[in-house]
């Protein structure tokens, strides 16, 4: 799939968070990437760079009381993890949901839903 083709699926998904989080979510930069760093590997709980499919990195909001000066958070989506783990664009499209609220929910400091 293009780059620009998983994007908009991101983007799709981004645009189905409920609003009062939507709103929550200004000092957050959502990314694709083809594959995790090496950095994001260690920094993970996997040793295969095509099992880390997603990843937040930043300080939940319950850490924070004002964001003024700080870099965003990322949530980094990775696409050829992704991909591989998927049949066709439907699954694509599922799991990319799946990756972007489980993500959105370590922002907010909550547990997997």
């Amino acid at each position: 799939m293009k780059r620009s083709e998983f994007e908009l699926l991101v983007t799709d998904a981004l645009t189905d968070i409920p609003k009062q989080f939507q709103e929550r979510l200004e000092n957050v930069d959502v990314l694709v990437e083809d594959v995790p760093s090496k950095d994001q590997i260690v920094g993970s709980y996997f040793e295969d760079q095509d099992c880390l499919i997603g990843l937040y990195e930043g300080v939940p909001v319950t850490g924070f009381n004002d964001y003024a000066d700080v870099l965003p958070d990322r949530i980094c989506l990775f696409q050829s993890s992704i991909e591989s783990i998927c049949n066709d664009e439907d699954e694509i499209r599922d799991e990319i949901k799946k990756i972007v609220i489980q993500e959105i929910t370590h922002h907010f400091d909550m547990h997997d839903v």
